[in-house]
């Protein structure tokens, strides 16, 4: 797609040219603020993807069960596309970055001309060893991800989900409720004990069995090896020698961010790209979603956050960083839910590497529940089921930093 955006430009020095590479949440909201807050000139969306921009959230529950399809998904209608007049080069990947020449060399050959770069590329889901091209073996990132797997999900079929995360208990919750045989295997005591902690993931743990699912959980429950006879996965093998037959394997074992391209760009580049905390990686380039590590001034730490929300927030903040110029940093609250069959896990704050976690009202059985987390001597998240008022609340108090014992002991 091209387009025209028609205007005589920002008045004095700005950005003429402007490419976001991934056109996923971070960058067509980072596009779309770019528009709202009066950018006029060329803006140049490149995606690997062939399909319009879309959410990726539904991908692990609604698309999957077959309640919405793909139009649904869509982040911009054409007509939105249209009215924004950007420049979409979908199915397009980029191999090499110039920083210094300001140019992007993409994969069918061509290059582009940039003067302000934003990276919102996301992430890849990583893979057992020796599972890629087995049949029946499934990772969850794209569109096109979901409908392979949506259509090996029927009824009576045993899918085996490798992963005790947030994505593998999302589509064990969806696939039980298809008529699938679903058995999740992960490593840890309980599921979403590395998000959660032990006390909440139990109460998961639970509500996954009382719905039908089968759990092969702990350190004895580590998969070595994806079994298949014939170039079709048949199960997979466990470190305690257990053998769990499956017609189809999805792996959730997390992802890792989409870096290989940016190895001799001179940026600087680890568990993402490292950026300041206004999200600059390098004079004029900015990342932004899965992909941005940054230092976040509310909680003082390095963080790269892989919640739909914080892409949101970054692309619009990295919208107004290229407009204004000002280096104001990203300090966030980050924000994530997950949809336990019936009940909605909302999550404010940063629970990496928690102290302790309380529940201070509720179960999950009442269908209310509170939990806050603590590093050190903060507050540094909260966890709440049907109670939105009383976790807005908890979330202020984040936010405003307070001592642990000034809001849980008093």
């Amino acid at each position: 797609m091209t387009a025209e955006f028609s205007g005589t430009g920002p008045s004095g020095a700005g950005p003429s040219n402007i490419v976001i590479v991934g056109a996923s949440a971070a960058g067509i909201t980072t596009a779309a603020a770019l528009r709202r807050n009066g950018y006029d000139r060329e803006l140049t969306l490149v995606d690997a993807e062939t399909h319009r921009p879309y959410d990726r959230p539904p991908l692990s529950k609604h698309l999957l069960s077959g309640e919405w399809d793909a139009e649904r998904l869509l982040l911009k209608s054409e007509a939105d596309l249209d009215e924004m007049a950007v420049g979409i080069r979908p199915g397009t990947t980029v191999t090499d970055v110039d920083l210094p020449g300001r140019r992007l060399t993409l994969g069918h050959g061509d290059d582009i001309a940039f003067d302000r770069l934003v990276l919102a590329t996301g992430v890849t889901p990583r893979r057992l060893p020796h599972s890629s091209g087995v049949a029946g073996v499934h990772t969850l990132r794209t569109l096109d991800d979901a409908t392979t797997l949506s259509a090996e999900l029927q009824p009576g079929r045993r899918l085996v989900v490798v992963g005790g995360g947030f994505l593998g208990t999302e589509v064990a919750a969806t696939a039980v409720r298809l008529g699938v045989d679903v058995t999740i295997v992960a490593g840890t005591a309980t599921l979403l004990e590395r998000s959660l902690g032990v006390l909440v993931g139990e109460q998961v743990a639970h509500l996954h069995r009382a719905n039908g699912v089968k759990l092969h959980i702990g350190p004895a429950s580590v998969v070595t090896s994806v079994d298949e006879i014939g170039g079709r996965v048949s199960g997979v093998t466990l470190l305690d020698g257990s053998v769990l037959h499956a017609d189809v394997v999805f792996l959730a074992i997390g992802a890792a961010p989409r870096l290989g391209w940016l190895g001799s760009s001179g940026l600087s580049i680890g568990d993402g790209i490292e950026c300041g905390p206004d999200l600059s990686a390098a004079p004029g380039v900015y990342a932004a979603g899965d992909v941005a590590r940054w230092e976040n001034p509310l909680f003082g730490r390095s963080m790269r956050v892989e919640h739909r929300t914080n892409a949101t927030e970054q692309g619009m903040h990295v919208a107004k960083r290229l407009l204004d110029g000002e280096q104001t940093a990203f300090a966030s609250v980050p924000y994530f839910w997950t949809d336990q069959y019936d009940l909605k896990l909302q999550v404010h704050g940063w629970l990496r590497g928690f102290d302790e976690v309380r529940v201070i009202e509720g179960s999950f059985e009442e269908r209310r529940m509170i939990a806050v987390f603590r590093r050190g001597d903060r507050l540094t998240g909260v966890l709440g089921i049907g109670a939105a008022k009383a976790v807005r609340q908890w979330r202020q108090h984040v936010l405003d930093g307070q001592p642990w014992a000034s809001v849980v002991d008093s």
